[in-house]
């Protein structure tokens, strides 16, 4: 495996007393990180947003209304210009294999090797033949690593992050058939860089509150029965490779994250398969 070179873009996230509702003016399309502070404040917290990620409900994650409203919005420019979201994000939006320079929310995390990463040369797989299912080894060609555009509401110090990949996350060799209706129906979730263990889902009454204005209540969750023994360990193997992936990208010693794929129930873009990072510096 290549050696790995990230820095951190500094400065840090900080909230500058001149934001204001008449120095940032709403605009349309994707917002910037100013806008988010101004107009669409987190909802969340991190442990609220950890807590939702390990409900077993994914459906729990939620984009401020008033962003999604504008996202909407902006949807149906998009898909008169190029037809559809999934020709905007693959004829345009997504550069395989090339870092993110078109978002407006720039990450932390840079990327000094880029193209060293996921080379030939650093692991032994050759060009344009990846893996059956995303890993580690899956040369960048057939990845785009972007800031989700329009982000959930996190709080201000969280990046989130999409990985897309060309090739698939949810495979036979990964996902034993025994728990496939499972995944289906829960998706894949995990955590990296914790100090402590993720918050149980039993918490998650006490978080329920700030999804008020959604209108959740913890009888609408769609979320399976605990998982067996035997269960816990096949969907551990189903997520292994992704959890591998985040590990090695978020320094664990610099990063935390809340990883998660989505099952097809929920997937906004049915034919592109993506992971959703959030990621916060210690």
């Amino acid at each position: 495996m290549a050696s790995l070179s990230y820095t951190l873009n500094c400065p840090p996230y900080e909230t500058n007393q001149n934001l204001n509702a008449e120095t940032v003016p709403l605009c349309t399309g994707p917002p910037t990180r100013e806008e988010l502070l101004v107009h669409y404040p987190a909802k969340f917290t991190w442990q609220q947003l950890k807590t939702f990620v390990n409900s077993g409900d994914l459906g729990l994650l939620k984009r401020d209304r008033a962003l999604q409203r504008r996202y909407d919005d902006w949807a149906v420019g998009i898909k008169e210009q190029y037809g559809s979201v999934v020709n905007y994000l693959t004829n345009y939006r997504l550069r395989w294999g090339q870092p993110d320079t078109l978002s407006l929310l720039k990450s932390t995390l840079i990327d000094n090797n880029y193209d060293d990463i996921n080379s030939s040369d650093s692991n032994g797989v050759p060009p344009n033949q990846p893996p059956p299912y995303f890993c580690w080894e899956t040369p960048k060609e057939y990845l785009s690593i972007i800031q989700n555009d329009w982000p959930y509401s996190v709080p201000p110090e969280v990046e989130h992050t999409l990985i897309w990949t060309k090739v698939p996350i949810y495979h036979p060799d990964l996902v034993d058939e025994s728990i496939k209706v499972r995944i289906d129906q829960d998706g894949l979730w995990g955590f990296t860089g914790t100090d402590t263990p993720p918050p149980s889902p039993s918490n998650l009454p006490v978080c329920l509150p700030a999804l008020a204005e959604w209108c959740v209540t913890q009888d609408k969750m769609i979320a399976s029965a605990p998982p067996t023994e035997k269960e816990r360990v096949l969907i551990e193997k189903a997520g292994s490779e992704v959890h591998r992936y985040v590990r090695n990208r978020w320094d664990e010693k610099v990063w935390e994250t809340a990883w998660f794929v989505n099952p097809p129930r929920l997937q906004s873009v049915p034919k592109l398969a993506h992971i959703h990072v959030f990621a916060r510096k210690k």
